[in-house]
This record gives structure tokens, sequence and C-alpha cells, in this order.
């Protein structure tokens, strides 16, 4: 055949429909080819043009290939399959049960045993609840054993905000509204609130990001807020400060925490209203007075023992403390943060737990402040784990994100949550149904504390101020168990003060009322 009837034959083809079925993607994949060799920005492309985008189809479908092919029911970060599923049942009503034993390793070294009693008690009828408010506190509050940690709005959808503070009013307990200010979706169910103050000031803000203590006196006295927390640091980035992604900053958001729309929002590493533990304290002091003598308290992830001894050393001498301290543990959730700062900045919550307890027991202030704990608690068993370490209650985030649908997509600072919980898209947010979560939150929160109480029964404890830390085992080797009281030897009250162990002597006395020194 001559050249000319061969281009003849391709020219007829060209007008028949099935020539472009088989050359129509052909011809696009040459296109492509083409455009891989002469692009620089990816060498995997130059070298395997066409093949080379297989690599970019499977890293972005790997999280879901992960979550429900390869994993196993122990296997999954930060929460595994087991926790997730404990929740989501008693989250829908449903029994958290599993039939024929545990999954665990028992004889792996840093496994945690709570101790059950030869003579169990009865399950308490009555919840028991936590009275936060010290001597200088008029408005003291009873605070339940689980509630919602912080979690702001924008950071969260207004549905999630909604849901979660109807379900902290049918349920009767706390909701922390993180530091992103005081919306109308926290205010507008009527949920009892802790509202947090961070290095933004947002909801109290004067326009060049300082504190105004006339819009903080003002929001302070609504009847919803019940108590006002000071943020120090967060647990996923202690001394980094809050990020907030430009996308989700639109119009209501600005409106709420005084910000220019659409611009990323970063709170400030440090605070503007005091630089030493002395400031500190009669910062404190003063939010207190501010706030008509509601409880007022602050949460921090704690690194330096001496830094937090220099602020006991400063409430003694100025005779002012706090009503409550919240201890965010290192493992916390955050929308957004440094992969950095997530792994490897701050102390655990057991380490922080334990040493805030003990610094406060040591100094005498125990019996005046009340703690929190926060930092992956999602059972009853991790209720009971962190009473027995010191906390007089405990903060759950990610854990009632589960409970209002979260499927830990892990895709929370991308605007692109895809059950509407961590997202400003209103398309993606309004797959979440209000009504349904909330009393999916609700029953969460009750089934859990429910489990906690049964824990404390089987251990002879129908209370939780007689939890202590000898009723806690851990395997520190394959030989040698030992308690929490062992491996931290706690402090008898005032110990600190009138002559510190060894082991807490350098620091004691190292530590400055007036100034932050590690």
């Amino acid at each position: 055949m001559s050249a000319a009837a061969a281009v003849a034959v391709v020219l007829a083809g060209v007008r028949e429909p099935w020539w472009w079925v088989v050359a129509g993607p052909l011809l696009a994949l040459a296109v492509l080819a083409v455009r891989d060799l002469a692009q620089r920005r990816h060498s995997v492309l130059r070298n395997y043009p066409v093949l080379g985008h297989l690599r970019f189809v499977f890293e972005a479908i790997r999280p879901e290939v992960q979550q429900y092919f390869v994993e196993r029911n122990l296997e999954g970060r930060p929460f595994d399959r087991d926790v997730r599923s404990i929740v989501y049942q008693r989250a829908k009503g449903t029994d958290a049960e599993e039939p024929f034993g545990t999954e665990l390793d028992l004889y792996e070294p840093g496994r945690e045993f709570l101790v059950p009693s030869m003579a169990p008690v009865a399950v308490p009828t009555e919840i028991p609840r936590v009275r936060i408010g010290g001597p200088d506190c008029t408005q003291p509050y009873d605070m339940a054993l689980l509630n919602v940690s912080a979690m702001s709005f924008g950071s969260l959808s207004a549905n999630a905000i909604l849901a979660l503070n109807t379900g902290a009013a049918l349920g009767s307990f706390a909701h922390d509204t993180g530091e992103g200010g005081l919306s109308e979706y926290h205010l507008r169910p009527g949920g009892d609130l802790v509202w947090e103050i961070g290095t933004g000031y947002f909801g109290c803000r004067t326009p060049d990001g300082g504190f105004d203590p006339d819009q903080f006196a003002e929001k302070a006295a609504h009847p919803q807020v019940k108590c006002v927390s000071l943020k120090l640091s967060q647990g996923a980035k202690p001394g980094i400060g809050g990020v907030l992604p430009g996308a989700k900053v639109n119009a209501e958001i600005a409106r709420v925490r005084g910000v220019p729309q659409g611009e990323t929002v970063i709170s400030p590493p440090y605070h503007q209203v005091f630089s030493t533990p002395r400031e500190l304290v009669r910062f404190l002091g003063r939010m207190r007075e501010l706030a008509g003598g509601k409880p007022v308290g602050f949460k921090l992830c704690v690194g330096s023992r001496r830094q937090f001894l220099a602020v006991c050393k400063a409430m003694l001498e100025e005779g002012v403390t706090p009503d409550f301290i919240v201890v965010d543990g290192a493992e916390g959730g955050t929308g957004a943060a440094p992969l950095e700062f997530a792994d490897h900045v701050g102390l655990p919550l057991t380490e922080g737990l334990l040493t805030v307890h003990n610094a406060l027991v040591g100094s005498g202030l125990r019996d005046r402040i009340r703690i929190g704990a926060g930092g992956k608690v999602a059972t009853g068993s991790d209720l009971v784990k962190r009473l027995v370490q010191g906390a007089d209650f405990t903060n759950a985030a990610r854990a009632m994100m589960f409970a209002l649908g979260c499927i830990q997509a892990q895709r929370c600072h991308t605007n692109t949550c895809p059950v509407g919980v961590a997202t400003q898209d209103p398309r993606r947010a309004r797959a979440l149904h209000v009504p349904d979560k909330a009393e999916r939150t609700r029953r969460y929160q009750e089934a859990t504390v429910k489990s906690a109480l049964q824990i404390m029964a089987a251990m002879g404890v129908d209370d939780p101020s007689r939890l202590g830390p000898h009723m806690l085992l851990r395997r520190v080797d394959a030989q040698t168990i030992l308690s929490h009281a062992q491996i931290h030897p706690p402090l008898a009250a005032g110990e600190l003060v009138a002559g510190p162990p060894q082991d807490w002597a350098q620091d004691w006395h190292a530590a400055d009322p007036d100034h932050f020194t590690i």
C-alpha cells in the first residue's frame, strides 16, 4: 500500500467513532508522556513517564487501604480499631463487648494492670462529680468525671460544636470551647462551658492582639460559662501556639475571633500578660476577679519540673492559687501541628500528671486545686488509670469526635473531613445531623463513666477519692511488675516545703518564682 493510500485509510477511520475510542486514550497518554518528560518537578515521572503516576495514586489511597484492608485490631494509630469500635458501639447504645478474651500481649514490657479486689463493692447508683473551686472562688462548679476537651469552632464545624454542646447539655457534663472564641454554636444549646483563653485572646482581644479585660468580663459573666481556663500549652504542640489554616477562616470565624478573613491564624507561642511564674499567678487571680468569682485554671503540657515548681512557689508566696489545672499529655490530639512537635516535644500524660500531682501535694496546695487530665482518654479503663495517677476529672477530644462519627481519616487540616466534623465546608458539614450526633455524644459519655465506675467497684472502691497509685501496676520487664507508687514514689503533704527528698531537692531549690528557668 502506498503512503497516500495509508493516509487515506487513516483519514477515513478518523471519521468513525470507534477509531476515537481506541486512539483517543492513546493520544492522551502520549501527551501525558511528553509532559512528564518535559517537567522538572518529579524525577520519578521523568524516568518513568505515565507509569510513574501510579505512585501518586497509591499514595493517595494508602490510608484507606491501610485502615480497611491491612490494619489489625491493635495496630491503628493514634487510636487502634478496638478503641474506635468501643466508642462507636457506646455512642450507638450497643454493648461494647468482645468474645474469647484479650488480644493484648500481657507479658510485654510497659503493659499496665488495674488491681482488682478480693472484696468488690456495689457500683454506685449516684454518679460522682468533682467540686471545682478553691477558697477564693465564689461560684464553684461540680465537674463530671469525663468532659469534652478543648476543640475550637473553626477547627470543628458549626454542626460539630452544636452536637457536642447539645450532648453536654443532655448528659450534664462540661464542654471546653478551645481557644477559638465563644461562638453562638457553643451558647445556643445551653450546655455548660469551660471558656478557654489562649495566647491569641480570641473573644477578648484588643485590635493589636492583646488581652481586653472588659470583653473578657462581659463574656465570662454568661451563665453558661462555668469555668475559665488559660491555655499555656497544648500536648500535641507545646510552645508553638495554635494554627488555623486560612481555608477555614470564613467570615463567621473571623468575626468570632476578631481576625482577618481567609488568612491563616497563628496564636503566638507565648502570652503577653505574663513573663514570670509570679505574674502568671497574679493574672489568674485577676481573671477570677473579672469572671465574678467563677473557677479559673490553666492548661499545660508539662516539660520542666523545675518550672512547674517555680509556679508552686509563686502560689505560696502570693497566696493565690488557681481552682484547677488541666494536664495535657504529649499524646494529645490537634487539628494541625508540625510532626516534630507532636512526636518529640513534651511529657506524656502519665509523667506530666504525676509531676503536677506530686508537686502540688509536696507544696501543700493539692487540697485547693483540682487536676484534670487529657490525652487519649477514650475508655473506662483510661479514665480510671488517670484518676489513679492523680487526676480528679478527665477530658476527651478525639473520642468525642468518634462519637460524632469521625473515622480517623486524619484530614483535619485540609478542610476536606469526609464526615463533616473538622471542616468549614458547608456541603460537608451538612452531613453531620446534630440531634442524632448529640444523642450519640451523650450515650458515649454516660456509658464510659458507667464503665469506669464498674471498674472501680471491681477494685473495691466506691468513690474516686479512694483510688491510689498502688492500684495500678506496670510490667517493667519480663520478670518484674511494680506499682506506680513504687515507680513514682508519692510525696507527703507539704514535704517539699518542710524538706524535699533527694530526687526533688535540686529542682525545688533551683525553682525561682520570678523566672521560668529550665
